[in-house]
């Protein structure tokens, strides 16, 4: 069985006293508790310095919201693979819905962020996902293919050592969730995409990333092709992410 994930998205939220407090409460919980899942927290790009000595003994890996297609030069505001590297960085955030809503990221682009991120060596975690319109359309599984095609089509051989979040826009800060039945029926449309792509496909963790939380992650959890979840706000709640990295085990 693939071993669960449990990564936080702060986005763009924290700050210096805050983040101090809520990975010292995180790492004392899961020291209590000694986590039998993979536990990771991807932070605005200003705190990486912080998290890589909050986190310097272990017990959750760092990762980042977002990395630059371009390997280094003119692109003033732009962060490269390699300065995330430099921090300690083990997992990336790509294809993010608000960043391909808000900054018109496209499916190539993402796909080439991913390369990108694989090739230094830190895994990518890429996110796929339906509007609410698509939803309504019946286009869900032609849409989270169509994403995920673009990297598979990107990264060949090394598409098993991605992992993969399914994040019904709909679904993203609403409070709305899908149920664990419809989660589950686009984990496997997703697993099945990845079979038929790589020989290792078992291996490859996917998400479940629409407003998990306390109350629902156990039920999300335990749907077979659900490998862990991408957690938004209850990422920034030392309780409530504590409570959901338990249901993962």
């Amino acid at each position: 069985m693939t071993k669960k994930l449990i990564a936080g998205n702060w986005k763009m939220n924290g700050s210096l006293a805050a983040n101090e407090a809520l990975v010292q409460a995180l790492l004392a919980g899961l020291a209590a508790n000694a986590a039998l899942c993979d536990v990771a927290v991807c932070v605005p790009t200003p705190y990486l310095a912080q998290l890589q000595a909050l986190l310097s003994n272990g017990g959750m890996a760092l990762g980042a919201q977002d990395v630059s297609a371009f390997e280094g030069g003119a692109y003033t505001g732009e962060v490269s693979v390699s300065m995330l590297k430099e921090f300690g960085v083990r997992y990336c955030l790509v294809g993010h819905s608000e960043r391909r809503l808000y900054h018109g990221e496209t499916d190539a682009l993402v796909a080439t962020k991913a390369q990108r991120v694989l090739a230094a060596g830190m895994t990518p975690i890429v996110c796929v996902g339906e509007t609410l319109a698509e939803r309504e359309a019946g286009r869900t599984e032609e849409v989270v293919k169509r994403q995920l095609a673009a990297v598979i089509s990107a990264n060949g051989h090394c598409v098993s050592e991605i992992v993969v979040a399914y994040e019904p826009v709909w679904a993203i800060g609403t409070g709305k969730t899908a149920s664990p039945e419809q989660a589950q029926q686009v984990h496997a449309v997703l697993r099945a995409q990845l079979q038929a792509a790589s020989a290792h496909a078992d291996r490859i963790q996917i998400l479940y990333g629409g407003s998990m939380n306390a109350a629902n992650a156990h039920s999300l959890l335990a749907q077979p092709d659900i490998d862990g979840g991408l957690i938004g706000g209850a990422a920034l709640k030392a309780a409530d992410f504590l409570t959901i990295i338990a249901a993962a085990q």
